[in-house]
């Protein structure tokens, strides 16, 4: 009785529809002034029966147990996903259609909990009316059904099917209908975040539902719903903590250190082992501009300055010239104490008769 009033009430929308005319009628919406009426009709349904329910619902029932009375239908809803897939030839999704709901209603206590997600079994969701327009059949012009909201020709038939085959038809009238009326609520919970977002985001909401579950049907026939995962943004240089690894060089950034830099070096070096000259006093990032003609101690523990010409000269760098005139003087030298020229002792004399005394 119930698939028969269903049927009628198809029919005559399709009825009236067709005898519909006026300047509102587009090509690709021949029934948009019924439809138009009948959205109307729903949304004042939906606005001050359905959204209070809903609202009430969310209200008195902890989030815990909303989510549960949500996974038993969706996995419900595996089975029917299943069949569908199975007559699309997609013996994949129809396997992990089937592995889902087996899993969910064993280790779930009855599709209360959802095990099977978690464990990498996606989600998918199929219809008749998908399966039609797998096979060719064509979606027709967009229609407006009473209650059940946005549809199209082929997706209404496709309807009656899907309502035939739920399982949930299959129980007893007294635990039946108390279900689908759950199953109502629990879904139109779950869109009312949907809703407000209609409310603000569209200047004509029957323009936007269509244009959205036309596009929406599109993409799910030709298998696109399903989002991709996001690329890999995760630096490869970086440890779990975010923070880049000890020893790792940042990747993609140029090295900006001044060799100059008194600093610890990869590999143990001092950062200043290379530079001549290089203070090691000098404070860490900041580049050692002394000058490598001042007096600083040489290697082997030699004066920086060199007596040339008797005055103290500044020791030249290996790495920058020496541009010093060689007559200058560092500081008035003192006068030189002409020493005793050393004479050969001959063999068999004493040093004290080898050098003179001094006059």
């Amino acid at each position: 009785m119930k698939l028969r009033n269903t049927a009628l009430a198809l029919t005559a929308a399709g009825l009236i529809s067709g005898c519909a005319t006026g300047p509102d009628r587009k090509p690709g919406d021949p029934f948009e002034p019924v439809n138009r009426a009948i959205f109307s009709f729903n949304d004042g349904v939906d606005r001050y029966v359905a959204v209070p329910v809903a609202k009430g619902y969310q209200k008195v029932t902890p989030q815990p147990l909303r989510t549960a009375v949500s996974n038993f239908f969706s996995n419900l809803g595996d089975l029917t996903n299943a069949a569908n897939a199975l007559l699309q030839l997609k013996i994949t999704d129809a396997t992990e259609d089937i592995m889902r709901f087996a899993m969910n209603s064993v280790f779930g206590i009855g599709g209360l909990l959802d095990f099977a997600t978690p464990a990498g079994l996606p989600k998918h969701h199929q219809d008749f009316g998908l399966t039609l327009g797998h096979w060719g059949v064509p979606s027709g012009p967009f229609l407006v059904l009473p209650l059940f909201g946005p549809s199209t020709v082929r997706d209404s038939m496709g309807l009656i099917v899907d309502v035939k085959f739920n399982p949930i038809n299959y129980i007893e009238p007294a635990t039946r209908n108390p279900l689908y009326v759950l199953q109502f609520v629990s879904t139109r919970s779950d869109l009312l975040g949907a809703t407000d977002l209609l409310q603000q985001a569209a200047l004509d909401k029957y323009s936007f539902v269509r244009d959205a579950y036309t596009q929406q049907r599109l993409s799910r026939l030709r298998g696109t719903s399903n989002t991709a995962p996001l690329p890999d943004y995760d630096d490869h240089g970086e440890n779990g903590s975010g923070a880049p690894a000890a020893g790792a060089p940042a990747v993609g950034l140029p090295n900006y250190a001044d060799p100059g830099d008194v600093g610890e070096a990869p590999g143990g070096a001092s950062g200043a082992s290379g530079a001549a000259g290089a203070g090691k006093g000098s404070p860490d990032g900041v580049p050692d501009y002394t000058d490598p003609g001042e007096n600083a101690p040489a290697p082997n523990g030699a004066s920086g300055a060199s007596g040339a010409g008797g005055a103290n000269q500044a020791a030249p760098s290996s790495a920058v010239p020496n541009y010093s005139d060689p007559g200058d003087t560092a500081a008035p030298a003192a006068p030189a104490v002409p020493s005793a020229p050393a004479v050969q002792a001959p063999s068999g004399a004493s040093a004290t008769q080898a050098v003179p005394a001094p006059q």
